[in-house]
């Protein structure tokens, strides 16, 4: 999806009345799910001016030669909060970031890492560079005051291509480097202690969104991952989980999404009808279900739709 479309597509969340001035904290609460290891888990909603754009999990690893981020945020107050909760957590330095995908929520409390290395992929960096600006302008307008003084910062390192290995400070993390939620997914899993942070690859009781996905792509991701030996998934968003139920239930929301409008397409049907279809008991309890399957529709029906219809001989 272009950077003018998926600026539209945040455009179409409703801002919610602005919090006011003194209620501007994100009280962020890390919560320990692993030896050496934090979670500060987002609330399952859109951007709005309520939340502040405080709907992602962000991550961090304190090992014996510092902290390792993984996701920065979606504000520059958010990192700010964010390195304030890790320095109630540990006296360590933070000596490294990684940064999972182009979508703003895991990128734009960076500036409050400045001093710090982060990290991503080619594409992730490229991304970055070419839609910061606009999806920074777009969070301005939906999340208000939370964004005051927030600018987007491009990560610093560029990850290697190919699956790797790192050694932080006892512990080993291995990087993969996976695609299918966006053109460029990090996924990384910590084999010290069975961490799996799955980044937007894996949502929990919580719709995925599409802005940038291919589906084909994401389903191969989630087999991928599925074959891992995990002992904890912490998903891009929605609560972490001791079992590989979060990519299961992923995998199954993707392929029952892009079986459906294809079907779909292949019948013939508008667009309106497509959005008001019915959605399986299984995923009814997904947080944001109905709403994010209208923003999917949206997004993946008229390249379906196009693709569907009949060839016309010279």
């Amino acid at each position: 999806m272009t950077r003018a479309a998926f600026a539209l597509g945040l455009a179409l969340l409703v801002p919610a009345p602005t919090a006011a001035a003194q209620d501007l904290t994100y009280a962020l609460a890390p919560m320990a799910v692993a030896l050496d290891t934090y979670v500060v888990e987002g609330r399952t909603e859109f951007f709005d001016r309520r939340n502040g754009g405080n709907i992602v999990n962000t991550a961090f690893i304190v090992t014996d030669a510092g902290v390792v981020v993984v996701d920065d945020g979606p504000s520059r107050r958010y990192g700010e909060e964010l390195r304030a909760a890790i320095a109630r957590v540990t006296d360590k330095p933070v000596v490294k970031v990684f940064v999972t995908h182009l979508h703003p929520d895991h990128f734009l409390g960076g500036q409050a890492f400045a001093d710090v290395p982060v990290a991503a992929t080619a594409a992730t960096r490229a991304g970055i560079a070419a839609e910061g600006m606009a999806v920074t302008e777009n969070l301005y307008r939906l999340s208000g005051d939370w964004m005051r003084g927030t600018e987007p910062m491009e990560p610093t390192e560029t990850i290697a291509e190919g699956e790797q290995v790192v050694e932080i400070g006892g512990h080993r993390l291995r990087l993969l480097p996976l695609q299918g939620h966006t053109d460029s997914d990090l996924v990384l899993l910590d084999e010290t202690t069975g961490v799996l942070f799955a980044s937007d690859l894996v949502f929990h009781d919580r719709a995925p969104t599409f802005p940038h996905a291919d589906a084909a792509e994401w389903l191969a991701a989630l087999d991928r991952l599925a074959a891992l030996d995990v002992a904890v998934v912490v998903p891009g968003h929605g609560p972490v989980a001791r079992d590989g139920g979060p990519i299961a239930q992923t995998r199954d929301y993707v392929q029952w999404l892009d079986q459906a409008l294809r079907t779909a397409a292949d019948e013939g049907r508008e667009i309106t009808e497509v959005i008001r279809m019915p959605i399986p008991e299984r995923f009814a309890g997904m947080a944001l279900v109905r709403d994010e399957l209208a923003r999917s529709v949206l997004t993946l029906y008229p390249a379906l739709a196009r693709a569907a219809l009949p060839v016309v001989g010279n």
